[in-house]
């Protein structure tokens, strides 16, 4: 199955990041699985065979290349607000103007997008300085429509208008333009009502926090989970970490890129789902020890395949409901022999009783070998809980699939087990609910994370929408991209003071076609540009650090002289193609004398005699 995940930018009064699939490569194939019988105690001496570490041999680099220095334009300070009125633009391809509904600014508003999303309409914006700015339409729709907002041609974000016929203001902030003319589009997926486009200076780019715990929420953390902990959270804001998706122990894209670029990405990233039955060590368990010991972190998530016959981590191929699984009873604290007789004698469901030999089974194999090794973990279990949560389908994964409460449940119940009663200390928790509708509880937690996939042709560049909108509901914590299909614009980052914690870029044909370096999601000058980039950790500039080296700190953009306030000039502020005075202040504006006279064709001259060869309005 593939899926392809687009997360949209925020509203006006509350945010909340949304996630819409389509196609892409992710998970492996499904299978079945037996019913979960008793098993031994966890905590009981494991057997296994004696670890052989093997060094990991690789081809010389075919070239290598010089650090590239954080860039981009200096921003400036000018005060910005425009307003255009989407019914005073020349109107094209079956839009036209109305008055019909209420709750409008200016004359109207502009209908007749149709239900294809065949019809876009663009804006013209004249930059007035080169910084950031804060774009918001406003719209209204009687049903959610998705709209996807592009800039000079490149997809930015998408939204999801309400469906209650109201008009909203939807926000994107933190946009970089670069002084002069700019085209800005939107394209409703269906029909919306369009009022106006509204562009001002950001001021909110600023606000991006990066004092953040560097204390693990598990008190009894091993020495190890502490110092990376602590690494993570004092470089936050200052570097990228590098991180790699591998699809096999082979770590064929781990190796192509240090080929490529010159460089190792410094988190090795692996999905785990099914477990072999074995009692040798695992495959992916010596691949984890190997990267270890040559000095990088280890990022494990885990494809929790449903405790069921139609065992799957996709709730639409398995019949597992989390919410029959709930017990009030304190379950994290029992022997899985415990656990076994109070399912035998009717105290809790069979689902509940699964549900904790699955995750012993996952600790006793993959887990708890490796803090024998006292090998810090980032721990991402319950990713994307929130992906398809409010579409008509539901939920994708089964552990999101019972709705906020019954996930948070399910996360206690992981996190009091693992770290109270299995005493798994070498965990780093890495929540990736993507929602701040399925978020938990602070302390069970260390790190939030989010999957940004941009899809193939568009560019990841900084997603500083994304950080902002995180951090007005996530308070004092790391954040990352735990997922991506293109590779982070570093220069964008430092640009846009949206410097996230690390990134893994996915694997298998995000990355390789027939064992070659794919440039389909990211191109080879991008990946050498961003491994080779000054505000990145590579491996090799991480084992520097924890030897005590110095290196060069990528510069932050947001310094003292970008702190000013914006002043609005004392004069007054011509904005977009309106009037100088405001619409809704202004008591003896007639809204219906300016939809019925206003002259479409005469303004329409007006612009183009001022952009002869290339200005239009709506969509051509």
């Amino acid at each position: 199955m593939k899926i392809l995940k687009y997360i949209s930018a925020v509203t006006a009064t509350a945010v909340c990041l949304s996630a819409v699939t389509a196609c892409s490569s992710k998970k492996p194939a499904e299978q079945s699985s037996e019913d979960v019988q008793p098993t031994e105690e966890v905590t009981e001496e494991i057997t296994t065979e004696p670890i052989v570490t093997q060094e990991i041999t690789t081809e010389a680099p075919v070239d290598t290349y010089p650090e590239y220095p954080v860039s981009y334009p200096t921003p400036e300070h000018s005060y910005a607000s425009d307003i255009y009125e989407a019914e005073r633009e020349r109107l094209k391809n079956g839009l036209k103007a109305s008055n019909e509904r209420d709750g409008y600014s200016g004359g109207g508003y502009v209908t007749g997008f149709g239900d294809y999303g065949t019809v876009a309409f663009k804006f013209k914006f004249d930059a007035p300085a080169t910084q950031h700015y804060d774009i918001s339409f406003g719209v209204a729709s009687d049903k959610p429509v998705n709209c996807i907002v592009s800039v000079d041609g490149a997809e930015l974000y998408r939204f999801t208008t309400t469906d209650d016929g109201n008009f909203q203001k939807i926000t994107h902030y933190g946009l970089f333009l670069e002084k002069g003319m700019n085209e800005i589009e939107i394209l409703p997926e269906g029909e919306i009502m369009l009022d106006y486009l509204d562009i001002e200076n950001s001021v909110s780019v600023n606000s991006i926090n990066y004092n953040v715990s560097d204390t693990p929420v598990n008190s009894n953390a091993s020495e190890s989970a502490k110092e990376l902990m602590k690494f993570l959270a004092d470089n936050f804001g200052n570097y990228t970490l590098t991180g790699q998706y591998v699809s096999g122990t082979d770590n064929a894209e781990i190796e192509l890129i240090h080929k490529t670029t010159g460089k190792y990405p410094v988190i090795r990233c692996v999905s785990i789902g099914d477990i072999p039955a074995t009692d040798n060590i695992l495959p992916d368990v010596q691949a984890c020890i190997d990267w270890h010991e040559k000095g990088g972190i280890n990022s494990i998530t885990w494809d929790w395949k449903s405790p069921d016959l139609a065992s799957s981590v996709y709730m639409q191929d398995c019949n597992f409901s989390i919410i029959n699984a709930f017990t009030d009873t304190e379950i994290w604290n029992y022997s899985l022999e415990q656990v076994y007789d109070l399912y035998t004698q009717n105290y809790i469901s069979e689902e509940c009783y699964k549900l904790i030999a699955s995750m012993d089974e996952f600790a006793r194999r993959i887990l708890i070998p490796l803090q024998e090794k006292d090998i810090p973990v980032l721990w991402r279990p319950m990713y994307d809980a929130s992906l398809g949560y409010d579409s008509d389908e539901g939920a994708v994964y089964w552990w999101g699939a019972s709705g906020v409460e019954a996930y948070q449940w399910l996360w206690e119940l992981m996190y009091k087990r693992y770290t109270n009663y299995l005493k798994i200390n070498n965990l780093i928790w890495v929540w990736n609910g993507m929602s701040d509708v399925y978020t938990i509880d602070s302390s069970l937690y260390d790190i939030a994370s989010y999957d940004l996939y941009v899809g193939e042709g568009n560019k990841f560049g900084s997603r500083v929408e994304q950080l902002m909108a995180s951090q007005r509901y996530i308070d004092g914590k790391l954040i990352a991209v735990s997922e991506c299909d293109n590779i982070p614009d570093i220069n964008a980052e430092f640009r846009d003071n949206a410097v996230w914690s690390f990134f893994g870029l996915w694997g298998g044909d995000y990355v390789m076609e027939n064992g070659e370096l794919s440039e389909k999601y990211t191109t080879k000058d991008e990946f050498i540009q961003a491994y080779n980039s000054e505000g990145v950790l590579t491996l090799d500039k991480y084992r520097t650090i924890l030897s005590g080296g110095q290196l060069s700190v990528g510069k932050r953009n947001f310094s003292k002289d970008l702190a000013e306030e914006y002043t609005p000039p004392t004069e007054a502020v011509t904005t977009g193609n309106t009037d100088v005075e405001d619409y809704e202040d202004n008591e003896d504006y007639d809204y219906e004398d300016d939809y019925q006279d206003y002259d479409y064709e005469d303004d329409y001259d007006d612009y183009e005699n001022e952009y002869p060869d290339d200005y239009y309005y709506g969509d051509e």
